[in-house]
């Protein structure tokens, strides 16, 4: 990956559905090469996915949860991707090891997903935190 697709990645972080012209005309290269590097870049799995991000008007939060030693946290953390209203699930270093991030109608929803992190027997505890703002960067 070179600083073209840094470049390039950069448009589609802030829009996913940014045109490639616009694209093209903004960093000084064809609509073609654009189209090549980002086919390139999801063949060579750097984009993983295409996503929208929501204002819904919902609340949002983080379920930070932390698992027992002898765990893997990979599989635990792919049974909560199928849960109903959360966004990512990700693997993270520090005191938890797994943060799960929420977009949920209501503050209730949000403390069922709690509970059911808890209820994981692999899961030692759970730390919430509202997320209040969100600025896409």
């Amino acid at each position: 990956m070179d600083d073209l697709d840094r470049e390039i990645l950069d448009f589609l972080r802030r829009d996913a559905r940014t045109p490639y012209t616009e694209i093209a005309d903004a960093i000084g290269v064809s609509e073609g090469t654009v189209r090549n590097r980002v086919d390139r870049l999801v063949a060579d799995g750097v984009i993983e996915r295409f996503t929208v991000a929501t204002h819904t008007g919902n609340v949002k939060a983080m379920i930070e949860v932390s698992v027992a030693v002898d765990v893997n946290t990979e599989a635990v953390g792919e049974r909560m991707t199928a849960w109903d209203e959360v966004d990512f699930v990700w693997q993270v270093s520090g005191e938890e090891d797994i943060v799960v991030v929420v977009d949920a109608a209501d503050t209730q929803r949000v403390n069922d997903l709690i509970t059911k992190a808890r209820e994981q027997d692999e899961v030692v505890s759970t730390k919430t935190r509202l997320i209040l703002d969100e600025t896409l960067g």
